[in-house]
């Protein structure tokens, strides 16, 4: 089955430099274990994170096992390792995003502001500098070049397609990237992980966030997280009448149901944050849901500013159902029009575009 693997754009001659984002997880090591085999001169490089500082507290995506495990697996796939420490650039660019993002009354990805700044330009301008054309990670997701531009597109298994979180990425980046399991399932992937003789084929996916050490973000932000910036306020209706009192913004989301503390005749949802008033809105599931929104920040994967409105597909986070919608162009800025009622439009979160499997851009909701 590996040598049925399609290549897209990048032809392996013996000489083609891949550096291999390794984890340890069964995704990076399948990824180095096929570029291996189809003949790439392949380089691993596992990156040390920034970690709580706490013995019960690790980083969850390069723990001591995790190191020893692609270290492992380097060897016995016979290519280099090189285990980098990023820890304060980590801290820095994606960390401090995350708590600051919450402290404004947002609810972030790291993921996406990680694979900008730090895979497909901290790493990947270090792949580069060791002389490699490519850089290689476990994504399920696909790069296509046609006529001289590259297309992001989703992987073909739709349960695992992380085209989301890979909407960041222009020409430059895809340029150099590289998905080999962009073509296949999971089962397929523990699969060739046992024709490889890989010890992480069965190995368990960690589904939180690498640097919540116990996946529990409202205790993160309470050691975290400024003086003063979590402190309690108002729960208001939508009439602006009080009624109860909050534990801190960062612990409630829009669409949040259980655990807003306010005893009514009808359930209550998160409406609004509203960072100005350090207030919490509520209301009924009549009164919650937009038809409409703003993205800031507005990136297209093809390089080029679209000036007149479009339709496309849209995700409002990464598990959300896709929404057909009008996108109207305002510079780094597009107003969002949904064809039907979103319940959880959330100010930080992605908004990624697309064109049936192509990527056409992201940007974060405001």
């Amino acid at each position: 089955m590996a040598n049925d693997l399609p290549t897209a754009n990048h032809q392996p001659p013996a000489t083609t430099r891949v550096v291999v984002a390794m984890s340890g997880g069964v995704d990076s090591s399948v990824a180095a274990a096929l570029l291996k085999e189809q003949g790439y001169d392949v380089v691993g490089i596992m990156l040390k994170l920034w970690s709580d500082g706490q013995s019960d507290r690790v980083n969850r995506c390069c723990t001591p096992a995790d190191v020893e495990t692609a270290r492992s697996i380097a060897h016995q796939l016979a290519i280099p390792f090189y285990l980098i420490n990023i820890a304060d650039s980590f801290k820095a660019t994606v960390v401090d995003y995350f708590i600051d993002e919450y402290a404004a009354g947002r609810t972030p990805n790291p993921c996406l502001i990680c694979n900008r700044q730090i895979r497909f330009e901290l790493l990947l301008n270090k792949a580069l500098s060791l002389g490699a054309q490519y850089l290689a990670t476990g994504h399920y997701a696909r790069v296509r070049e046609v006529n001289g531009q590259y297309q992001l597109l989703r992987g073909v298994d739709a349960q695992k397609d992380q085209s989301y979180v890979l909407s960041v990425l222009g020409q430059k980046e895809l340029a150099h990237a590289l998905w080999p399991l962009g073509e296949m399932t999971k089962p397929q992937v523990r699969e060739l992980a046992q024709k490889f003789n890989l010890p992480v084929a069965e190995k368990v996916e960690s589904q939180d966030l690498c640097f919540l050490a116990n996946g529990d973000y409202r205790d993160f932000l309470t050691r975290h997280a400024p003086a003063g910036s979590i402190r309690p306020g108002e729960i208001r209706d939508t009439s602006g009448k009080v009624l109860g009192e909050h534990h801190g913004l960062p612990f409630y989301t829009i669409g949040q149901r259980k655990g807003i503390g306010v005893a009514t005749s009808e359930p209550l949802y998160v409406i609004a944050l509203e960072a100005a008033d350090n207030a919490v809105i509520v209301g009924t599931k009549h009164e919650l849901g937009r038809r409409d929104c703003t993205a800031r920040d507005m990136h297209y994967v093809s390089g080029v500013q679209p000036i007149e409105p479009f339709r496309a597909s849209a995700k409002i986070r990464y598990k959300a159902r896709e929404a057909l919608v009008t996108v109207r162009p305002q510079g780094t800025r597009a107003q969002i029009e949904f064809d039907e009622l979103q319940r959880d439009i959330t100010p930080g979160q992605g908004l990624v575009l697309f064109d049936e499997d192509s990527v056409i851009g992201q940007g974060f909701i405001e």
